[in-house]
């Protein structure tokens, strides 16, 4: 399998290959390389960013995001739980929408003030 690291400014074009019990990395100029591949082989974590709905003509979304990054394969069961939501409360930045979204221990949090 072929990955561009997004760890850091090289952009690494890295080849990982499943051998037995190991995982083997090549083409990375340094050693985050290495952690990235195997941790996007292994347990693959992204982010994400959406809005939620509100009551309010003013402000009929905000923008929220995860507190933290969650498995790639849960991304579907975090975005069912948002869009469920509609705000009947106004939030300031950073305030907790979902708390522990999917039982992930992670928050969805709203990354702008609505007062």
């Amino acid at each position: 399998m072929e990955l561009v690291c997004i760890v850091c400014p090289n952009g690494c074009v890295m080849n990982v290959e499943k051998a037995a019990s190991d995982i083997v990395v090549i083409g990375n100029k340094c050693k985050k390389g290495i952690e990235f591949a195997i941790a996007e082989i292994t347990c693959p974590m992204r982010t994400i960013s959406s809005t939620v709905a509100t009551v309010f003509p003013d402000y009929p979304v905000i923008p929220v995001r995860v507190s933290a990054e969650i498995p790639k394969d849960r991304i579907f069961d975090v975005m069912r739980e948002i869009n469920k939501v509609e705000l009947d409360k106004r939030l300031d930045e950073n305030e907790i929408v979902i708390e522990n979204v999917c039982g992930l221990s992670v928050d969805i949090i709203t990354t702008q003030s609505m007062k």
